[in-house]
Order: C-alpha cells, then structure tokens, then sequence
C-alpha cells in the first residue's frame, strides 16, 4: 500500500467518524439537549471529535494490516435530563451516528457510479483519466469506510451505538439488566476484532458493492 492509500484512507476516516459525531450532537439538540452543541461537538471540524486511539491509531494499525477500517471518536455529551422522552429520544440519538454513515455511503456510491461512467469514455493514458481513477478510489474508500463504521457501531455491545438502540426497544427492566454489559463491552469487542468475525460482516458488505457497481 502507497503512502497516498494511506494518506487518502486517514482523510475518509476522519470525514466519516466527523460526520458520525456531529450527527449524534446535532440528533440531541433536536430532541432538546443542548449539551453537545454548547461543547462544539455540532461541527464538521474533526478536531473537535478526535480521540488519539480510537480516531488515529487504531485505523491506521488497520490500514497498514489491510483489515476492515473502524474506529470512534470522544464521546458526545449528552444529558439525559434535558430530553423530553429519554430513553426514545437516547435511541434515536444513537441511531443518528450509523445513519449518517449509511447516508455518507450512499451518496458516495452514487458519485462513484457516475465516476466510473465518466471514466469508461476517457483514453486511459490521459491527465484526465487519471484524475477521474484518483476521484473513483476516493470516493470507494468513502463508500467502505463509512458502511463499516456504521455496521461496526450498530453491533449491540456497550458502548457502541447498537447498545444505545437496542437499550430503547427493550423493556425498562430488561434495559437495566442489558447496562449490566457494559463493563465487559470493550473486552467483547476485542474478542470480534481478534477471531476475524468483523470480517465475516464486513466481505460480504463489500461483495455486494463491488456487484452494484458492475
């Protein structure tokens, strides 16, 4: 992998988990907590939303060991006295992050399509062909990346979001008992990194990519 692979991938993740981030702040403001858009935290500036682990160093360790690209950035503050429904308004707020990645990821798809069109009519050799190619792997990067980030954090384990949506469609007191997995989450996320079961969710996600864009 080139040093502008590498380079280009840092920018996608930053982009997408940027985005993921301001999604979750701006979803809590709209259900009335103002907490995350009085931190800064409403904002498409990645350095209001970078954790030096989950944001740079473990997608880079990723990247340079061509696996599946995930990460996460600092927590959203969130304050769930200023909600008007708390536990509704904590799902929907936890859906925001994935949904702005699936949205992120479809645009880009479509961009992407309307690339490789543009490009199939080009001469290969050309300047113009190979700015067009530069465009079309940025944009598949985007296109991975974020439905990656977005299956990744929909996995029901505290803290990723999955747990935060999962926690609003249960019951009350099976709620409370589903929190009690909270202080294993990261463990539990260690193990599916390590048996390769992100890959067994992520491959067939990206086969069914590369068929829509035949």
């Amino acid at each position: 992998m080139n040093i502008l692979s590498i380079v280009l991938q840092v920018f996608v993740v930053l982009f997408a988990i940027t985005v993921h981030e301001a999604a979750h702040g701006w979803a809590a403001l709209k259900m009335g907590d103002p907490t995350a858009y009085a931190a800064g935290r409403v904002t498409l500036n990645p350095l209001a939303h970078i954790d030096l682990i989950g944001t740079v160093l473990l997608p880079l360790v990723l990247i340079l060991a061509h696996q599946p690209v995930f990460g996460w950035a600092k927590p959203v503050p969130v304050n769930p006295h200023n909600l008007r429904h708390p536990r509704k308004d904590s799902l929907w707020i936890s859906l925001a992050g994935p949904a702005a990645n699936l949205a992120t990821a479809a645009v880009s798809l479509v961009l992407l399509r309307l690339t490789l069109r543009l490009a199939a009519g080009m001469p290969a050799a050309s300047m113009w062909a190979k700015s067009v190619g530069g465009l079309a792997q940025l944009l598949y990067m985007a296109v991975m990346i974020n439905l990656a980030l977005a299956v990744f954090n929909l996995i029901p384990i505290p803290p990723l979001d999955g747990s935060g949506i999962l926690a609003g469609l249960l019951p009350e007191q099976a709620a409370a008992q589903y929190e009690r997995l909270r202080p294993y989450g990261f463990i539990l996320l260690i193990i599916l990194v390590y048996t390769n079961v992100l890959n067994s969710i992520f491959n067939p996600i990206q086969s069914l990519v590369l068929r829509l864009l035949r």
